[in-house]
């Protein structure tokens, strides 16, 4: 009964009032990083938001061809009952738990790991992380090369699951605002923040990942849930007073602050990090190069 509800609930949802969904959401954090700040940004707030709201029209357009492919792809293994979640009987809260969980992990974290570890892709996802005023609408900012990138780690996700078109939807809506949630600039209290970081990604953990220096740019990486940063222990708790958004080998704001210069970010000249940060236990400046495999607990460095 769960399955069937939850599957006719989001397949006779219009594309119109799937759209709706995200744009309330969208509007909910916008409205409550008024109210709960977490930084006091210094930022053209409508700007900023027109040019990372702009990407949702270019990767709509590179999205749907992979899309439909997706959701024909969902419907062959659904019929030829292929897939991790037809391998037996499932009960309808672990049906749907697990579909999610690994979608999570093979559409969510792998993607976002990997690209961080391959030069030519982390060029693409450079450009969300130059965002040097991390809010709400960061969550659009993804260059569309990197949207084609992501929904091609989604086609073979489909095929190990045998998740079905209706999954793959909540899934896609419940990342979405999740984006949307742990971009958010809001300051929630640090217990709840924890508490929320056991099972889900939460804000401050999220923000850790958009400090601008390693090697901090290089952990929590998780979607939706947090297991499997734990799992493969790139999961960090640091301090966030101290966060500087951005990402340092792209400091000047002139090099990003327009679409037509964030389209051609991906294909100039790769540019290692080099960043001197000061060990907390002598002090000394430990210099560290992409890509980082130790991952160091650690303060966030003042900034200066």
């Amino acid at each position: 009964m769960l399955v069937a509800g939850i599957s006719s609930f989001i397949m006779d949802l219009a594309i119109w009032e799937k759209a709706l969904l995200l744009a309330c959401s969208f509007m909910f954090f916008w409205f409550l990083e008024s109210l709960i700040p977490l930084l006091r940004l210094k930022y053209k707030r409508i700007r900023h938001a027109g040019i990372n709201l702009f990407f949702i029209i270019t990767n709509i357009i590179v999205s749907l061809p992979i899309a439909f492919l997706a959701v024909h792809l969902s419907e062959w293994t659904t019929k030829h009952q292929m897939g991790v979640l037809h391998v037996s009987a499932l009960p309808s809260w672990i049906y749907v738990v697990g579909g999610l969980v690994m979608l999570d992990f093979l559409a969510g974290y792998l993607p976002h790991y990997v690209q961080h570890k391959v030069k030519w892709m982390w060029k693409f996802h450079l450009v969300h992380h130059t965002d040097t005023e991390v809010d709400t609408s960061t969550a659009n900012r993804h260059h569309p090369g990197e949207t084609v990138l992501s929904m091609l780690f989604l086609l073979p996700a489909i095929v190990i699951t045998g998740a079905p078109a209706w999954l793959i939807i909540v899934y896609q809506l419940i990342a979405t605002a999740f984006g949307q949630f742990i971009h958010a600039n809001i300051s929630l209290p640090r217990r709840i923040d924890a508490v929320i970081s056991w099972i889900f990604i939460s804000p401050n953990m999220h923000k850790v990942h958009h400090h601008q220096t390693q090697p901090l740019t290089d952990t929590n990486y998780g979607n939706i849930f947090s297991i499997w940063d734990r799992l493969f222990k790139t999961f960090v708790k640091s301090d966030i007073a101290n966060l500087k958004y951005g990402i340092d080998t792209h400091p000047h704001e002139e090099e990003h602050n327009s679409m037509s210069k964030l389209m051609a970010l991906p294909f100039t000249e790769y540019r290692p990090a080099t960043t001197s940060i000061v060990d907390s236990n002598n002090s000394t400046p430990v210099i560290i190069t992409r890509p980082l495999t130790k991952i160091i607990r650690t303060r966030i460095p003042s900034q200066v």
